[in-house]
């Protein structure tokens, strides 16, 4: 069955960014700590096309994580920090003429904006909020599940409309102080179960459903 999911990296204080996010530091200051264990895995190298990366447990369950994601829905900001109407010359975001997804990746923003295709990658442009982004998601997964990248506000928006089934927290043990925080402001009437916790290298990677 097809599902909608998360995979996200946060700091023990609860932080999935740092303080200051800019074109030059998308993660904020200290953010890029979230993602080191991240960096080092197989997973991650061969999603930017490139040879090495390290095996092990963290990598196994990443691939397991991310397994038959066809769509991702994501928050303007985590496109990149520009803000208010697109303008010329449009700026393509932080991702590169090769984006990692090669799925179709679903923004939400307050201006239309006509799809955006880089590499194998089409963003879609979304003005009318995350019950219509992950609607069209889940139609451009098919059988395949949605997968939720970020940023903190869209994963927050994401539960309070009843429509994430389950998010993996990789929570590193570093402090940020400050930056985007995870959850803030969640409904009570959210139910959470912990299905798993596994100790990676530098990492612990905490499963959770959700119900509603």
């Amino acid at each position: 069955m097809s599902k909608v999911k998360c995979q996200i990296s946060v700091s023990a204080d609860g932080f999935l960014a740092g303080p200051n996010q800019s074109e030059e530091h998308g993660l904020g200051e200290g953010g890029d700590a979230l993602h080191e264990w991240a960096f080092k895995t197989r997973f991650f190298q061969e999603m930017h096309g490139r040879e090495g990366g390290e095996g092990g447990v963290s990598d196994d369950l990443v691939r397991e994580a991310s397994a038959n994601s066809n769509a991702v829905v994501m928050g303007r900001n985590m496109f990149g920090p520009v803000r208010g109407p697109w303008t010329e010359p449009l700026w393509n975001g932080w991702w590169g003429d090769e984006p990692p997804f090669r799925v179709p990746v679903f923004v939400l923003t307050h201006h239309e904006r006509e799809p955006l295709t880089l590499g194998e990658t089409t963003f879609h442009f979304v003005p009318d909020g995350i019950e219509s982004a992950v609607a069209q998601a889940r139609e451009a997964a098919g059988n395949g599940h949605v997968h939720i990248g970020g940023g903190g506000e869209t994963i927050q928006e994401t539960i309070r409309a009843g429509l994430l089934d389950e998010i993996v927290i990789n929570q590193v043990p570093v402090f940020l102080g400050d930056g985007v925080r995870l959850f803030d402001g969640m409904p009570s009437s959210v139910k959470v179960e912990q299905t798993r916790v596994v100790q990676g290298d530098g990492v612990a990677h905490l499963f959770y459903s959700l119900s509603y």
